[in-house]
């Protein structure tokens, strides 16, 4: 009896706590077991308008006169809030995405563009105030910035799974870092390095094959060269948006302990 006592307990210890490993292990699991909604989605929605956007901002700013360059910059500015809605639509599915495979489901496509398109607004509210907000901190020696970006790391991921308002993922991104915030600057550096890696990667095999385009302005852009930068952009954005996901899931069951909710109760 006494030995089952303590493996219990040292079960609901490993249940309740906080690791870096299993945050890595669980967003790989998502990725490999639904890659159609993970990589699809990054791809169609994040990859995509990203290199559009870049695009068209280089083009037309660069071919505009004097006489159409506020016309340019109006119609940049709209073309922005095009990519940032598209960009927190893929957050908030991948979020979607995660969160299945942590109840041990399988979100569909659908399911997943669903729960982006249904949050994409209020998530647009919440990256402008943490953007503003961590930009005001980095004017302060830097550091008070770093503090409120790993306090505010799964402020994203709250909103979406909890419904509980920009101001209150604030509060509840808050809440769940604290007592963790170190080994999350760890996994943000190591999810920093892993990125760098993938791009410089890519980067040398263009480089190597000749791919490099002459100007982002010009439309001379290789086909090859296009097809390696969606490939790097979806990689970075597919696997940075789930492990911030797992991050969270990990972090709510370190201080709430293991969830039973369903997947219904929290995108009907």
């Amino acid at each position: 009896m006494g030995g089952m006592i303590m493996a219990t307990r040292a079960a609901l210890s490993e249940q309740r706590s906080f690791s870096v490993g299993r945050v890595l292990s669980r967003a790989f699991g998502t990725l490999g077991d639904n890659p159609l909604a993970t990589f699809g989605i990054a791809f169609l929605f994040g990859s995509i308008p990203q290199f559009l956007y870049s695009y068209f901002i280089g083009s037309t700013l660069a071919s505009a006169d004097r006489a159409s360059t506020i016309a340019a910059i109006a119609v940049s500015v709209a073309s922005f809030v095009v990519f940032l809605l598209l960009s927190m639509l893929v957050q908030g599915a991948l979020v979607r995405a995660t969160l299945a495979h942590a109840q041990g489901e399988r979100a569909s496509f659908a399911q997943c563009i669903g729960t982006g398109l249904a949050k994409a607004v209020p998530l647009i509210g919440l990256t402008i105030l943490l953007i503003l907000g961590i930009m005001a901190g980095f004017t302060l020696f830097f550091i008070p910035g770093v503090i409120l970006f790993l306090m505010w790391s799964v402020a994203a991921p709250a909103l979406v799974a909890e419904d509980s308002g920009v101001f209150g993922a604030f509060s509840r991104s808050r809440f769940l870092t604290k007592g963790a915030r170190w080994r999350i600057f760890g996994l943000q550096m190591l999810l920093l390095v892993l990125i760098w890696l993938v791009s410089a990667a890519l980067g040398a095999i263009i480089l190597a094959s000749g791919m490099t385009p002459q100007g982002i302005a010009t439309a001379a852009l290789s086909l090859p060269y296009l097809l390696m930068s969606a490939v790097s952009n979806t990689l970075i954005i597919a696997f940075w948006s789930t492990v911030q996901a797992s991050l969270y899931i990990d972090l709510r069951g370190w201080k709430d302990g293991p969830q039973a909710q369903d997947l219904a109760d929290i995108f009907g």
